[in-house]
């Protein structure tokens, strides 16, 4: 549906974005998660044709950015960070405006005003002025807007940026919903909305691409080391140290505050490739220690993000 091929765009001497390969499956929500000024909102404004790439090029469906980036954007719908709206004006009027603009005709133009106002909540306020709205449902409107034409594609940059969690959530099963039909690519640096909204997660970082996959796929290829959770009555670290430290593939041992007097809370870092459960917990059982806690995990999106994208 997107085929994007060194795609790069420099500001002065800035490289933002830095040779993206990077294709985009039709039916699929795609993030684009990175740290602010990784690159994602410059690459979603070279899709949408709102910048032009200093090189490379991209491909939407059949169509060239360059020679056809009108035929492009008659198949995009677009919701900036900022919805681009109207305040002065009636969310109805509004949404007629937008839907004159794009040549709906007057059947149809009444028929999507009414899917939208059904798809996005806009029941009760759809004759209210936009500028009264909260941040949330100014969201649904703009969502409204970048739908209203039935677009194949949708491009969201930073959907729930700045909305509180119930909006958040919202917006969130509005977008799942969407892209039960649609091809949907969006840009965030919330790692939860990414894992509960996307099918696809692409991490950026310097503009460039650093990891890409499900967010199955990215803890699988991440579990080279797990976490094992230890809580235990009657050991102390140095003793707990002494027992399970020579056990083979035991990375490293810490330990954590207690929440009460005479536990000993452990993390044991562990090779991934191997379950060493069994043999910490044979250790255990030849000592008298009493285990309260004993469980793995493998390494959190927000662990694998961090490892991807923080300073060396």
């Amino acid at each position: 549906m997107i085929h994007m091929e060194k795609l790069t765009k420099y500001y002065g001497d800035l490289c933002a974005v830095d040779a993206i390969d990077l294709d985009i499956k039709k039916g699929e929500i795609t993030g684009l998660l990175g740290p602010n000024g990784a690159g994602k909102t410059t690459t979603l404004r070279m899709i949408t044709g709102y910048l032009e790439p200093t090189s490379g090029n991209i491909r939407v469906k059949d169509y060239d950015t360059v020679e056809n980036m009108l035929k492009i954007k008659k198949l995009i719908g677009y919701l900036p960070e900022s919805a681009p709206l109207y305040h002065n004006m009636l969310v109805y009027d509004y949404l007629d405006y937008v839907a004159k603009v794009r040549g709906l005709g007057k059947g149809e133009k009444e028929s999507r005003i009414k899917e939208m106002m059904k798809l996005c909540a806009l029941h009760g306020i759809m004759h209210k002025s936009i500028g009264e709205l909260s941040k949330g449902l100014k969201q649904r409107v703009g969502l409204a807007h970048a739908m209203i034409d039935d677009p194949e594609i949708l491009v969201l940059d930073e959907p729930t940026s700045g909305l509180d969690p119930n909006q958040i959530v919202e917006i969130r099963d509005i977008i799942r919903a969407i892209g039960k039909e649609k091809t949907i690519i969006l840009s965030t640096h919330i790692l939860s909305e990414a894992e509960a909204t996307c099918d696809r997660i692409v991490i950026i970082d310097k503009g460039a691409i650093v990891a890409d996959g499900s967010t199955e796929m990215l803890k699988m290829g991440a579990d080279r080391e797990k976490t094992v959770y230890l809580t235990l009555i009657g050991a102390s670290l140095e003793q707990a140290r002494e027992k399970l430290a020579p056990i083979q593939g035991i990375l490293r041992i810490d330990h954590d505050e207690p929440l009460q007097t005479g536990e000993l809370k452990l993390r044991l870092s562990v090779e991934g490739t191997t379950d060493h459960r069994e043999s910490i917990y044979k250790a255990i059982k030849e000592t008298d220690w009493i285990l309260l806690e004993f469980h793995q995990a493998g390494k959190s999106l927000e662990n694998i993000f961090r490892e991807l994208t923080q300073e060396v």
